[in-house]
């Protein structure tokens, strides 16, 4: 069972935000926002820092004019390191596994993959190089936090590209809160990856399908980001093509290049953290309670889209402690409907939230993913991690979505937690408890199957 602590914050927990999900009910009528809000004023928010002080710089973009919509980027420190030499032969490696404390092995669990693999911390700074300077503010070779050093474009250290979606049942939460920041560092180091935290519009404000359409419009920037600085590296590496080498033109120099891009798209489009380190080929979903839901949507568009994303492609999607629901009730609905931190009485409030009026439905394709008709096949799902914990009353329908996953051969296995409450990995209270560590480790471990480059592949 939870500790004595986690049951009194969780009785606060429930009081304080029934009130608020009635006092927004009762208002909801009167608040139409197309712009929208992505983070409510009550929320404690953590600010970016861009300099690498805890291993992981972070910044925020505005990415849509018309709407709030907003992202936060998580850059590891280990994107600094050198990548290896091309020239080395590639070996398949099992790496050695790293002792925990006693306290993280006393913790149970019906499923696991053993302990991670730890990274070390890297230094945060390039030797001098010369190529693409894309808003160039390094000294003496030291990554200042906004943009990458100007070395080759080979040498440049690649990472996958994870879009996260925060919880907080469609009307709280944010890119930026401090517990979405904490969850998502750890993520970046553990997973050795970007992470690209995802601020949709939040409800009543913005009802269904604002935030799904804003997770289709995160993953289309990525692609159109790939895609700008791919422009950007064949226009500075490209010549003219005119004979004898002359200096009357015959050369594409870099900086005009840059000139160019910055005038046809200006100077804010091409992002350079992404264009520098990120890898759009190895993109991972991952998705916390109502934002797991989004994940999910997001992966199906994906699979709709096909090479319309190029070079974006999804390769995994990590679901915790989905936010599903249905008009049939399962057992742990009924058994578990007074659970712990988020009842079923106080989710059905967040439902109404967010559906819009006159199409509220437990069968809604947003809350059910088990309803026929939803496409596309289950078989073109990527693989898919669900994490569930015991004591949450949308358990069961999260492990029967995995379990049809699994029926058409995708790999969708399940993590379920014993002694752990819903929001367990992420909720700000219960960030730094045994078991949400463990879970990070695991999706890590988990992750790592499928982001790892050919010839690095991840064993356990």
């Amino acid at each position: 069972m939870p500790s004595v602590a986690v049951k009194l914050y969780s009785v606060f927990f429930k009081f304080l935000l029934k009130h608020r999900l009635q006092n927004r009910i009762q208002t909801s009528s009167q608040h139409s926002d197309s712009f929208g809000i992505t983070t409510r004023p009550e929320e404690v928010v953590a600010a970016a820092n861009p300099s690498f002080a805890d291993g992981v710089a972070t910044k925020d973009i505005h990415i849509d004019p018309l709407a709030s919509l907003s992202i936060r980027i998580f850059l590891p420190e280990s994107a600094l390191n050198a990548p290896e030499s091309r020239s080395k032969p590639r070996t398949r490696s099992i790496p050695e596994p790293q002792p925990r404390s006693a306290h993280l092995d006393s913790i149970t669990r019906r499923k696991s993959y053993g302990p991670p693999l730890l990274e070390e911390r890297r230094s945060n700074s390039f030797g001098g190089g010369s190529g693409v300077e894309c808003l160039n503010l390094m000294t003496e070779g030291t990554y200042l936090g906004y943009s990458p050093p100007s070395v080759a474009q080979g040498e440049r250290r690649r990472l996958p590209v994870v879009l996260q979606f925060h919880g907080g049942g469609w009307v709280s939460g944010g890119s930026d809160s401090v517990a979405n920041d904490i969850f998502c560092r750890r993520i970046a180091e553990l997973c050795d990856v970007i992470v690209i935290a995802v601020g949709y519009r939040l409800a009543p404000e913005n009802r269904y399908p604002a935030a799904f359409e804003d997770g289709v419009k995160v993953l289309n920037w990525l692609a159109k980001q790939a895609n700008l600085a791919e422009c950007s590296r064949s226009m500075s590496g490209g010549r003219s093509g005119g004979h004898g080498g002359g200096s009357g033109g015959g050369e594409f120099k870099k900086s005009d290049a840059h000139k160019h891009i910055v005038g046809s798209f200006g100077a804010s489009v091409v992002e350079p953290w992404l264009a520098a380190h990120g890898d759009p080929s190895r993109c991972v979903l991952l998705g916390a309670s109502c934002g797991a839901n989004i994940a999910d949507y997001v992966a199906r568009k994906a699979v709709e889209g096909g090479k319309l994303l190029d070079p974006v492609k999804v390769v995994a999607q990590v679901l915790l402690y989905p936010f599903f629901i249905g008009s049939v009730p399962t057992r742990s609905e009924i058994k578990l409907a007074n659970s712990y931190f988020y009842d079923k009485a106080m989710c059905m409030l967040a439902w109404k939230l967010f559906l819009p009026e006159g199409e509220f439905s437990l069968d809604h394709p947003s809350a059910n993913p088990l309803v026929p008709g939803r496409g596309p096949p289950l078989k073109l799902m990527p693989p898919t991690l669900t994490v569930v914990a015991e004591h949450d009353w949308m358990r069961d329908r999260a492990i029967a979505y995995s379990e049809e996953l699994r029926k058409v051969n995708v790999d969708a296995p399940v993590l379920e937690y014993k002694d752990a409450v819903h929001e367990f990995a992420t909720l700000d209270v219960l960030l730094k408890s045994p078991q949400a560590q463990v879970c990070a480790e695991d999706i890590a471990i988990w992750m790592k199957k499928h982001i790892s480059l050919r010839g690095h592949e991840f064993s356990y």
